[in-house]
């Protein structure tokens, strides 16, 4: 009788905890995003973002959010972790359009269905890209087409440096090579960073970054943007030409930075987040953060991410395709 008893008193005790838990849930996903799962370091650009959401959400729901990073395969892992979560609104994702865009072209063994497997919130962010040499170049080049008359015939022009092979810098890049007529080998880097100092430290002749990763380094004279990947100037570097501007048109690439959730979130959690969303990227700080890292603040409502992004998705096939670069992965 005693054994059935305890039975009985931890059964009814793992129920409650279990009703608990979900009531608990509930009440959370209703007030505020646990946790922003981010797929790349501490410290870079994406986890800086998040933070700022994170923050102004703090301040305006009274909630904690966390931003957890779940690092490795470029961003895949933290896509593949936010959709297995429960769509509960708990869990949410901060990542680059590339991994919705770019990568279902390059990646044969993706474990995520960009448009299946996720809702897509908003973007909160753009970032431009830029083409930039460093003290390998002559200081006498200053614009694409220099360039490209200076790189022809010269073995220690051939490699230009990206942040990752697939990312869409790697593409942008082979889009000019192709486009100018001249042979660039693309050398791929893991982030930003290490690419950027090689070029800076004449390593590699040039590169193709964010426009806010080589911002810190402009003044200074070590990178030099010979052209910006927008259909406008970056207001950050007004004074550099667009490709197209250069006579190089069709070459075009905007990052958006987005946020998402699992597919099967309701609809309610769905319209939550992006208000708050959008309302943060209004907020002064934030726009003050984000224009640090060479971003632009933006927000649409979730169709429209959708749409956007299916229509990247369509219009980047051609070009991996045409680059002749794959991945077993």
């Amino acid at each position: 009788m005693d054994i059935d008893r305890r039975r009985a008193s931890r059964a009814l005790a793992a129920l409650l905890a279990s009703a608990g838990g979900a009531f608990s849930s509930l009440v959370h996903a209703q007030q505020g995003v646990s946790r922003i799962l981010v797929g790349f370091p501490a410290g870079g650009s994406v986890d800086a973002t998040a933070r700022r959401l994170a923050e102004s959400w703090r301040a305006r729901t009274g909630t904690t959010t966390v931003v957890e990073q779940k690092v490795g395969a470029g961003g895949r892992i933290a896509l593949a972790t936010t959709k297995d979560a429960p769509p509960d609104g708990l869990t949410l994702l901060l990542s680059p359009s590339s991994m919705f865009t770019i990568y279902p072209h390059v990646f044969k063994r993706l474990q995520y269905r960009p448009a299946a497997d996720f809702i897509a919130v908003t973007p909160v962010a753009l970032s431009t890209c830029g083409f930039m040499v460093g003290p390998k170049v002559p200081e006498s080049v200053k614009t694409l087409r220099q360039f490209a008359e200076w790189a022809k015939g010269r073995p220690e022009a051939e490699g230009y440096a990206s942040p990752a092979a697939g990312a869409m810098p790697h593409f942008l890049g082979n889009q000019f090579a192709r486009a100018a007529g001249i042979a660039l080998t693309h050398v791929p880097y893991r982030g930003a960073a290490p690419g950027l100092q090689d070029v800076m430290g004449g390593q590699v002749a040039s590169g193709c970054f964010s426009v806010g990763d080589c911002l810190p380094h402009v003044p200074t004279g070590r990178v030099r943007v010979l052209g910006v990947t927008d259909a406008r100037r970056s207001r950050f570097l007004p004074d550099v030409p667009t490709f197209e501007e250069q006579g190089f048109a069709g070459i075009h690439g905007v990052e958006s930075y987005g946020l998402f959730l699992p597919a099967k979130t309701p609809a309610a959690q769905v319209d939550r987040i992006n208000d708050l969303a959008r309302q943060a990227v209004r907020e002064g700080s934030v726009v003050e953060a984000l224009a640090k890292l060479g971003f632009e603040p933006v927000s649409s409502t979730p169709d429209e991410y959708a749409r956007q992004l299916a229509q990247e998705r369509e219009r980047w096939a051609p070009v991996v395709a045409a680059s002749g670069f794959s991945s077993e992965e």
